[in-house]
């Protein structure tokens, strides 16, 4: 059966095959050289005319898939406000994939009742087919972060969505499968995730999944870039998570400081001579001020740059300052 996307294609090769037959076909009559030769002038006319009412189609089709996939992305990634909680925010997103506006990468910041929480994370490969396990994770985070009093109970609430995902698109891949588990395929899918919560005296928790750690910044007169470190849990949907899967203390964020939190496309980007990117000696040399938003649009410019524009993962950005009074 032809779909829809296949049409234009084919009208494509017809019109093509359809007026070398019938040059063809003009050319090899004998004694009709001019008359073949008119003729031939106006099957290229009429080719010429198709051609470009093919290309006006596929021009159409284009920008509808260009507004499909900018709706996907302000549904999944909703723009960051400016200020959450007394914290000033800035994200951005790269997909790899040429054309797709979204991939599989996820963030977001929330203000609840036990401080702002944040989640970036990072699917398994990239572009739209990663869509569907971010859009999972990011929905149970935006659901849990306000219910669950711990952490710990936010990342198992994202497990068991992903889980779910999990399951249904390997029996969609696989209709003649068992519906019990756990005969029924799983498709390979993991997750990296890192949950933090700035508490409002400024204290940091932390829970890693495999994800790399923040930068954290601090301003002059002290200034000075370095990773968060802690414990580092296995990604989500590579084993169960422990039972006692709890989140740690990592620091503070000081007012005046900032987190630079970022999915590992960033420092794995290299450029044609295969060197990565140094994602940490381009946030030492930010001019000042480093306001999350230029942060966010320099690393962005010096990713593109190191790379020519040909990133191989997606990337994700996410900068939060503390200006609490």
């Amino acid at each position: 059966m032809i779909t829809r996307g296949e049409m234009p294609q084919l009208r494509r090769v017809c019109v093509v095959a359809w007026g070398g037959v019938a040059v063809s076909w003009e050319l090899a009559t004998p004694g009709r050289l001019a008359p073949s030769l008119a003729t031939c002038a106006a099957f290229l006319l009429l080719a010429t005319g198709c051609a470009l009412h093919i290309r006006r189609g596929l021009l159409g089709e284009l920008r509808r898939s260009q507004e499909i996939a900018g709706a996907a992305q302000r549904a999944l990634l909703r723009p960051m406000p400016g200020r959450i909680d007394g914290l000033t925010s800035a994200a951005a997103q790269l997909s790899a994939s040429r054309g797709a506006a979204v991939g599989g990468d996820l963030y977001e910041a929330v203000p609840t009742a036990y401080g702002v929480r944040v989640v970036i994370g990072d699917v398994r490969g990239h572009g739209l087919p990663a869509l569907g396990a971010a859009a999972a994770v990011l929905g149970a985070f935006r659901e849990a972060a306000y219910d669950e009093a711990t952490l710990g109970g936010v990342l198992r609430r994202m497990e068991r969505a992903l889980g779910r995902h999990v399951r249904d698109r390997a029996r969609a891949e696989h209709p003649s499968a068992c519906q019990a588990e756990p005969q029924s395929p799983a498709a390979e899918e993991f997750v990296t995730v890192l949950l933090l919560q700035i508490a409002p005296d400024d204290t940091l928790l932390a829970l890693n999944c495999g994800h790399p750690w923040p930068y954290l910044i601090r301003p002059a007169p002290v200034t000075g870039v370095r990773a968060l470190e802690g414990e580092t849990l296995p990604p989500l949907g590579v084993v169960p998570l422990p039972v006692g899967a709890e989140p740690h203390p990592v620091g503070e964020l000081r007012p005046g400081e900032t987190l630079f939190l970022h999915t590992d496309g960033a420092e794995e980007a290299r450029d044609a001579a295969g060197v990565f990117f140094p994602l940490r000696s381009v946030l030492v040399e930010a001019p000042a001020p480093r306001t999350p938003a230029r942060l966010v649009a320099g690393v962005h410019a010096a990713l593109l740059r190191h790379t020519g524009g040909r990133l191989a993962d997606d990337v994700a950005l996410l900068v939060l300052r503390n200006d609490r009074s």
